[in-house]
């Protein structure tokens, strides 16, 4: 068995891997180096925090483990997937989306012994990029295939972020585990914040579409879904129809549309089928320089130092009263994306959508995050005799309309200087930004609901309390950041992962309101895999 010791070394020594392993042999007390057969890193993290003797610096918190000659060295991460490619049509699953929960949905189905038939209404990885290098140009905008739609869903064209909070969904070191085998890097298996990076996340979803087809899955592009053939109790679920006319039958149907797909909540809603407003946020993305971000958290600028990050929250006056008094509203951070872009999210023509994402190596001079504000149901209660569970989709879409109205034409985003915005006094002036398709000058806090905008400038005093510093001209907004989480819930039952109305009907990930992110997402959708694996066994 590998002895593990815990390690704190400087920022330099960490990045060496001569420096690390002598401070683990030296910590275990083992007096020859010559000793050990193999040396690990088994968790990482950075602290940067002060210290009752003042602040001692920067160091990185290790974990190392070691193999001693008898003790040979431990296997390298490997999974097999079994052939399904002649698997009866009673073991046929189909799932609707090719995102996170949709993929790892499909891997899980695949090692159970079902057929996957994945339907993505958006291209593959690699001929996405084209439609997305369209946007950034202010060119046209392909509603089916875009930053939230395609191969590998929204998170492939983001910071590539694997840290979550939903760790006791399911098995979160698995997924881990299959995306290193696909080709993220193994660091993946150890930080403390893991990230892949939008530079080497397409391949690895690649990767992962290979296997899948391999192993006799299916995957179809370009294939939008229509409707849902439901049995004439419409108590269960028989097929799709996809937009092209085709139906496809199957037992279970996984949804794993992601948090854009409108309209397959708006086809939920017109057939009958329940669906519920949920908590979500919407505020704006603002963007400092990479270098002050590192100095306020880091206090100072290390090259061996990775570009730091943030994590903020507040609570600030909502402007609603209730029995108890005043009542308040979360304001945080979202997605925050250390040297990264901030990047044209939008899914269909007249819309302003705004996201983050970063390479691998986290080098641009840019930082950026979402900073989003709570809509509670009574910001939204006149929509709702009118689109009833929808209504909260409807303000988000007003809210992204709003956003365009200001902007400059096609993807050209309102922005203002963050001061200006916080201190609520006008200024004409925009900043250089890693937007590309342009920014142009807005007073947002005049024309974004009033809530919202009392609710960030309120938030981002708070923020710089924390970090001072955060709060400066030299920072600015642009909007707007809107698909945070869906506003709508596709509610299923906790002992069997189904919808309580439709049989064989399967909701799941981000669209479906129990996830956010690529690995939350990815754990959801292999434990609705596994639901529906427990479903077909049982009806037979």
């Amino acid at each position: 068995m590998p002895q593990t010791v815990e390690i704190t070394l400087t920022p330099k020594e960490a990045a060496d891997s001569t420096s690390y392993t002598a401070a683990a042999i030296k910590a275990a007390g083992i007096r020859s180096p010559e000793d050990v057969a193999f040396c690990r890193v088994v968790r990482r993290s950075i602290d940067a925090r002060r210290h009752t003797s003042g602040i001692m610096g920067v160091r990185v918190n290790m974990a190392v483990e070691l193999w001693l000659d008898a003790d040979g060295k431990p296997e390298p991460v490997h999974f097999e997937w079994g052939d399904v490619s002649n698997v009866p049509a009673s073991r046929e699953v189909i799932v609707v989306g090719a995102g996170p929960a949709g993929l790892f949905a499909a891997l899980e189905l695949i090692e159970r012994g079902f057929k996957p038939i994945i339907l993505e209404r958006g291209k593959d990885v690699s001929t996405r990029k084209a439609d997305i290098a369209a946007i950034q140009r202010n060119e046209r905008v392909n509603p089916d295939s875009n930053y939230a739609f395609g191969e590998g869903g929204a998170g492939t064209y983001s910071d590539g972020k694997l840290y979550t909070r939903s760790k006791k969904r399911g098995n979160y070191r698995k997924a881990l585990e299959i995306l290193h085998f696909h080709g993220a890097p193994e660091e993946i298996l150890y930080d403390a914040h893991p990230h892949i990076g939008t530079d080497r996340l397409p391949r690895v979803v690649a990767a992962m579409r290979e296997t899948i087809l391999t192993a006799g899955g299916r995957i179809l592009f370009d294939t939008r879904v229509t409707d849902l053939l439901l049995s004439p109790d419409k108590r269960a679920v028989q097929g799709v129809e996809t937009g092209n006319g085709e139906r496809i039958m199957a037992r279970a149907v996984v949804l794993a549309t992601g948090h854009s797909a409108r309209d397959i909540y708006e086809l939920l809603h017109r057939k009958g089928i329940l669906i519920e407003a949920k908590p979500f946020a919407m505020g704006v993305r603002v963007e400092h320089r990479q270098e002050l971000i590192d100095r306020i958290q880091y206090k100072t600028v290390d090259p061996y130092l990775p570009a730091a990050t943030y994590s903020l929250v507040a609570q600030v006056p909502s402007g609603l009263k209730s029995g108890m008094g005043p009542r308040m509203r979360g304001v945080y951070s979202f997605c925050m994306c250390p040297g990264g872009f901030i990047v044209p999210a939008l899914t269909e023509a007249g819309e302003c959508v705004v996201n983050g994402m970063s390479p691998s190596g986290r080098n641009n001079v840019f930082a950026n995050a979402g900073i989003v504000t709570q809509i509670l149901p009574e910001d939204f209660a006149d929509l709702v005799p009118h689109f009833g569970p929808l209504a909260g989709m409807r303000f988000q879409q007003q809210l992204e309309k709003m956003g365009y109205a200001q902007g400059g034409g096609a993807q050209v985003a309102p922005a203002q200087r963050l001061d200006s915005f916080a201190g609520g006094f006008k200024c004409g002036e925009t900043l250089p930004t890693s937007y590309h398709p342009g920014v142009v000058a807005s007073d947002m806090d005049k024309w974004m609901p009033r809530f919202m905008a009392q609710a960030l400038r309120a938030g981002f005093r708070e923020f710089d309390k924390r970090m001072r510093g955060f709060l400066t001209a030299e920072a600015q907004v642009i909007g707007i950041e809107s698909r945070t989480s869906s506003p709508v819930r596709i509610p299923r039952q906790r002992e069997t992962g189904m919808h309580p109305q439709v049989a064989g009907l399967f909701p799941a990930g981000e669209g479906a309101g129990y996830a956010g992110g690529i690995i939350s997402a990815a754990v959801d959708g292999a434990a609705v895999a596994n639901a529906v694996v427990d479903f077909i066994r049982s009806a037979h």
